[in-house]
């Protein structure tokens, strides 16, 4: 039994699972409130494993690129619990989590000729914002494996020119909104309402698992791909 844990975004969301069946899951999308209802939600999972007379096994957790804020409240929790516990920690990539957002969604991705039709092969990129018009981004096939690494990128109207001269490039994740104004070429797509949930780590949480991908609970840092920037807050007089 896993408890998954995804801070990535503004969207703050606990699933429990068993191998690959869900058992619980709770989610806000209301804004940055992680600080706030990440241990509700925690707390609502523990006490269903306790009814269940369950035990959790280990806790998975996106552990970036995202929202920096967020991936601290997210690890720092996972860690407590960790230790607490005494389980292992299982660290999934957040973008990786937005492609099985994607496969999970029914409308988009069951009809596979949604994807198909054209010459041109198909290329997945989950998009996080990263403010102003920069996005946390990669590129994966269809069947998953890594086109292109994991970047900060800045948007432009020559961003992925030169992929989308031969590839079909659908762009979906909070980041991708900001992008349909700039990105006009032909070959792009884009996909609404993708969020990453804590449900759609099950999947890649539950491989580690199996396999014994753990992290080092007491070291992970988040891949947080860009140095936390503070800002100045604004005065009121």
């Amino acid at each position: 039994m896993l408890l998954n844990i995804e801070t990535s975004t503004a969207v703050c969301s606990v699933a429990l699972s068993q191998g690959e069946k869900l058992l619980f899951n709770i989610s806000d999308m209301q804004g940055q409130n992680h600080a706030a209802l990440l241990s509700e939600f925690v707390q609502k999972a523990l006490d269903f494993v306790k009814n269940a007379n369950g035990k959790i096994d280990a806790i998975a957790v996106s552990g970036g690129p995202g929202s920096y804020t967020g991936l601290r409240i997210g690890v720092s929790t996972a860690k407590g619990l960790c230790f607490g516990f005494g389980i292992p920690m299982i660290a999934v990539d957040s973008l990786k989590v937005l492609v099985s957002a994607l496969k999970n969604s029914k409308e988009n991705f069951n009809n596979e000729n949604n994807f198909f039709g054209s010459n041109h092969s198909v290329l997945f990129c989950p998009m996080i914002d990263a403010r102003r018009m920069e996005v946390f981004c990669a590129l994966y096939r269809y069947d998953g494996t890594i086109f292109r690494e994991v970047r900060a990128e800045i948007i432009t109207e020559k961003s992925f020119a030169d992929v989308l001269e031969n590839n079909i490039i659908y762009f979906f994740g909070n980041g991708a909104q900001k992008c349909k104004s700039v990105l006009q070429h032909p070959n792009c797509r884009f996909i609404d309402n993708i969020f990453p949930l804590a449900e759609n780590m099950i999947s890649l949480a539950n491989e580690k698992f199996i396999t014994c991908q753990f992290a080092d609970t007491a070291y992970f840092e988040p891949f947080y791909l860009k140095e936390f920037q503070a800002t100045k807050p604004k005065k009121i007089f």
